[in-house]
Order: C-alpha cells, then structure tokens, then sequence
C-alpha cells in the first residue's frame, strides 16, 4: 500500500455534517469518503490516469 500523506482543512459545519453521514452510510471513514471522492473528481478532469 502506498504511503499516505495527512491534509487538513476547513469546511462549513453542514458539510461536514454531511460528509459524517454519508460516510457512515457507506461504512467508511470521512477521511476515506473524502479521498474517494477526490480521486473521483481528479480522475474525471484528467489530473490522475483513468483506472481502466
């Protein structure tokens, strides 16, 4: 697995609100909803290789 590096910061409180539903929904962490959804956004606009 690689190496991952911590990233803080701010968001509104009905975000995170949100974030800590969704994230429970899915039985994941925040963090890890968080990374998922980047690595989605990232994928789509071309900054990070399709997963094929």
């Amino acid at each position: 697995m690689a190496k991952t590096h911590p990233l803080g910061f701010r968001v509104e409180p009905e975000i995170k609100a949100a974030l800590e539903k969704a994230a429970k929904d899915d039985d994941r962490s925040v963090s890890s909803l968080v990374e998922r959804i980047l690595k989605a956004w990232l994928t789509e606009k071309g900054y990070l290789p399709s997963q094929g």
